[in-house]
């Protein structure tokens, strides 16, 4: 049974950092992409980082780049999103989610197995 599961969302000032967590089980990460996305309220679903395990590759929303990184311990089988330089447009909550296949693109369509999402509010 594939389960992913977000956590490490809070309350923190704007310029502040926070890491976020994503337990996997029941997949190998080989051969997919994990993808972190966010949805405010009121607005849809966007995706903010991927790492790709078939090539070790890792891609960020326009928004979050040089300010996101995300990256993952295989042992662990873990994927984490370091958010530092946080600001108040970054309010949202945050899910994790693995690709249907190898094949992927930054969309939720493109993406399943969505876990309970983790809450991140940037005040001012």
């Amino acid at each position: 049974d594939v389960q992913l599961q977000a956590s490490g969302g809070g309350l923190v000032q704007a310029g502040g950092s926070l890491r976020l967590s994503c337990a996997a089980s029941g997949f190998n990460f080989d051969v997919y992409t994990v993808g972190w996305f966010r949805q405010a309220p009121g607005k849809e679903r966007e995706g903010v980082a991927f790492i790709s395990f078939t090539n070790n590759s890792t891609n960020y929303f326009d928004s979050v780049k040089g300010r996101f990184t995300i990256s993952s311990d295989n042992a662990k089988k873990t994927v984490y999103l370091q958010m530092d330089s946080l600001k108040p447009e970054d309010t949202a909550v945050y899910f994790c989610a693995r690709s249907h296949g190898v094949t992927w693109y930054p969309s939720p369509t493109a993406f399943g197995s969505w876990g309970q999402g983790t809450e991140v509010t940037v005040s001012q």
